[in-house]
């Protein structure tokens, strides 16, 4: 029997930890080759070098795709994109997969989805339809994502209408919820002794997990807009909350937010203050979980995607500073805040302190679907017919006139 060729592509920390769970069910199939492609921040060590933690896990990389991003800015994004196509090709040429599986919104998954599409592979989307307005062109690029791609797997029934109304066809689109519950149900979290030995941390007192990204449309302020974090944080330290401070990921903006992290870290900071490049899924995740259970506090903090999309699942409370995560479908635990040193300072201090909302988060719905996503993914990568009909794309909304073009 030919086994589906199969292969998944990873651009940094968060996407593969998300991904593991299909990752590990594809690699484990009889009837499945499985490849995985890894590039961006997993080669890069400034962004935490975390092709180790693949190779911990036990999974064969079949190509590292450079992408060359050696700039600070968008032009630099843009020209990475560029690069990250040419090398896809290369990988894509010589692997000649059955179906290429993308997640999210990135732009090296944009630059991997462009390569895939146009060399006639299907592609597969993971997260399709979602909405974040706060000007990081997740939007657009995610968008754009889905119109290349041939299978959708989104993580909630809002995410699927979009799609549908973007014109595709139905059969096309599948439910499956957000992969987080998967990890939870795999035990892929670092057990709280565990934690609490590795990064020294006292679990009987408050814990703030903290990383902010840059925004791509305020490039130029990403510095300026982690300061107020960065005091907040110091001023917390200062009362015996313990801080774990992860760098940004690898979009332009992202040098100049570790710069100023570096220069914080260079002056006298409070021994309640640890700054890590990455803490790996399972040690990130294993904070997340400490926050369900009363005995603990913490909270998430910062403007990544996983305070409102991961930390409902671990029923953990999060603080959202800034714009980035605008419009992104949550749960009731999470607190926004606009770049403010005394705002955010106030919302930490709710998710830490106020026994009230720490109750409520601790009951919180999740938004975003049961769990078994990975089964779920994998029998339809699996068990869907290749051929034209996959390939050849129809636009199902087509539009009337009547007096005019209207919606």
């Amino acid at each position: 029997m030919n086994k589906r060729r199969i292969a998944v592509f990873t651009g940094n920390r968060a996407e593969y930890g998300l991904l593991y769970p299909l990752i590990r069910i594809l690699n484990d199939r009889d009837d499945v080759e499985f490849h995985l492609l890894v590039s961006g921040a997993h080669l890069d060590r400034n962004f935490g070098g975390t092709l180790s933690e693949i190779a911990k896990d036990g999974f064969k990389v079949a190509a590292e795709i450079a992408i060359n991003l050696s700039e600070d800015s968008l032009s630099a994004t843009a020209r990475a994109i560029g690069s990250g196509i040419l090398s896809m090709v290369d990988a894509l040429s010589e692997i000649r997969p059955d179906i290429l599986v993308v997640y999210a919104d990135r732009f090296e998954g944009f630059a991997a989805v462009i390569a895939g599409s146009q060399m006639g592979i299907p592609v597969a989307h993971i997260e399709g339809g979602d909405v974040t307005e706060g000007g990081a062109l997740d939007d657009s690029v995610r968008h754009a994502m889905t119109k290349l791609s041939h299978l959708h797997f989104t993580t909630n029934l809002g995410a699927t209408n979009r799609i549908l109304a973007m014109g595709e066809e139905p059969w096309r689109v599948h439910t499956v919820g957000f992969v987080d519950l998967d990890l939870i149900e795999l035990g892929r979290l670092t057990k709280p002794a565990d934690l609490s030995a590795k990064y020294d941390i006292d679990l009987g007192r408050p814990i703030v997990v903290f990383t902010q990204h840059s925004v791509a449309l305020e490039v130029n302020e990403a510095a300026a807009q982690v300061k107020p974090s960065l005091a907040a944080l110091e001023q917390l330290a200062e009362r015996g909350v313990q801080v774990i401070v992860t760098y940004p990921n690898n979009d332009a903006g992202g040098r100049a937010i570790i710069a100023e992290i570096e220069a914080w870290k260079a002056r006298a900071l409070s021994p309640n203050i640890r700054i890590h490049s990455s803490l790996g899924q399972p040690n990130y995740h294993g904070f997340l979980a400490l926050g369900h259970d009363p005995q603990y506090r913490v909270a998430c903090v910062g403007n990544s995607s996983s305070g409102i999309k991961e930390t409902p699942a671990f029923r953990c409370p999060a603080v959202n500073i800034g714009s980035r995560q605008e419009g992104r479908l949550r749960a009731e635990n999470a607190i926004d805040t606009p770049y403010d040193t005394q705002a955010i300072l106030d919302a930490v201090n709710t998710c830490l302190f106020d026994e009230a909302f720490r109750e409520k988060v601790r009951h919180v719905v999740n938004p975003y679907g049961s769990g078994n996503v990975g089964e779920k993914i994998a029998d339809v990568l699996g068990g869907v017919e290749l051929g034209p009909k996959l390939l050849r794309k129809k636009m199902v909304s087509r539009g009337e006139s009547k007096d005019g073009w209207y919606r």
